[in-house]
């Protein structure tokens, strides 16, 4: 299967099989977020692995959205480490930080999908209460988490995952 087939097909899982993730292949998942292109190549993505019943205990404890997940990944970013535009009119004190993460997450999640692993991106969580509950350090800031692990029986993408709005409205040359 090619890129855009893969890309077209995947879709946020919400039924999870208990079979737990291969440490072959959750490796293979955090090794492609480690590759990702980062702004200036700083890197400042940081990953948290959730799986033993106390982190997924915790992590259930800041979000609901976890739909029972034998594994979950805590993607975040090292504000020590982020590539700063302090003179940006638009966007006063911008750091790259969220944009590479989201990157490495995106990646990661494709990664997981082309290894027969489905995951769900979850935003639905106070970051403040992530770096209390998981004692973070204060310049480790949460951008989201995804649960990931096999499909079960009941597995299926929603009905809107489909729909799709045409390229047009994507879309302006300048």
């Amino acid at each position: 299967m090619n890129f855009l087939e893969m890309a077209k097909n995947r879709y946020s899982e919400r039924f999870f099989d208990s079979r737990p993730v291969e440490q072959e292949k959750l490796d293979k998942i955090l090794e492609a977020g480690r590759l990702v292109p980062t702004a200036c190549n700083y890197q400042p993505q940081r990953f948290y692995v959730l799986r033993s019943p106390e982190a997924l205990a915790k992590a259930r404890m800041v979000t609901p959205f976890h739909y029972n997940a034998p594994l979950m990944l805590l993607v975040c970013y090292d504000l020590n480490t982020v590539w700063k535009a302090p003179h940006d009119r638009m966007f006063s004190n911008y750091n790259s930080g969220e944009q590479d993460a989201s990157i490495a997450a995106t990646t990661m999640m494709y990664e997981a999908e082309e290894l027969g692993i489905h995951s769900v991106w979850l935003r639905g969580f106070d970051a403040q209460t992530v770096s209390e509950v998981f004692d973070l350090p204060d310049n480790i800031i949460p951008v989201m988490m995804f649960a990931m692990g096999y499909p079960s029986e009941k597995a299926r993408p929603n009905a809107w995952h489909f729909k799709r709005m045409p390229l047009e409205n994507f879309v302006t040359e300048l």
